[in-house]
């Protein structure tokens, strides 16, 4: 039998058979585990551990993010239409759902230098290399200000319609936060962008 998984009407002897069982030649049974369903809440958990741990899956929600910036020192203005807004010296990080039902944790960084508008091309290659090298946050020019400046961003975005546990969270929170102030100082320095 070859090395590669099993597939039907390639092994002779081999068949499925009922209850999720593969016969193989006879003699070896291999069963098929049931698939698990994760433990889900509706109410929003209160992250009351300082690690966020919590094994419950949930609903990701603006408060649920919150109490996750706070765990991890993060402090943040919501800013009346949804979103938390978290800003540094040279950045702000705008942590927010969107999608149909919200389900997307969306966490999109935003120097406050901007760069000129002939200055356009150079924005596009520096961003593009960034995208090149980078696995996380995917970086773009944006659309021109009311004073005709380039505002550079870069976004991670999470699909997390079937939950997540608060220890994940936090984890995913840190991490967007993180890899924005790598961006930005990359822009400042090795980009020689900004």
């Amino acid at each position: 039998m070859p090395w590669w998984t099993w597939r039907p009407g390639t092994a002779a002897g081999a068949e499925t058979e009922a209850g999720g069982e593969i016969a193989v030649q006879s003699t070896v049974r291999v069963g098929v585990p049931a698939q698990r369903e994760p433990v889900r809440t509706g109410a929003p958990s209160e992250l009351t551990s300082t690690t966020g741990s919590s094994d419950v899956i949930e609903q990701v929600s603006l408060a649920r993010i919150g109490k996750a910036l706070d765990l991890l020192d993060i402090r943040f203005l919501a800013d009346g239409s949804g979103s938390l807004l978290a800003m540094w010296e040279r950045h702000a990080v705008l942590f927010t759902l969107e999608g149909p039902d919200d389900e997307i944790l969306v966490m999109r960084a935003r120097p406050h230098a901007t760069v000129p508008p002939d200055w356009a091309d150079r924005a596009y290659r520096v961003v593009n290399e960034w995208n090149h090298t980078r696995r996380f946050c995917k970086a773009y020019v944006g659309d021109p200000t009311e004073r005709g400046q380039l505002p550079i961003y870069a976004e991670l975005q999470v699909p997390l319609a079937a939950g997540t546990h608060d220890t994940l969270l936090v984890e995913l929170l840190d991490c967007g936060a993180a890899v924005a102030t790598s961006f930005v100082d990359w822009l400042h320095d090795e980009g020689a962008l900004l």
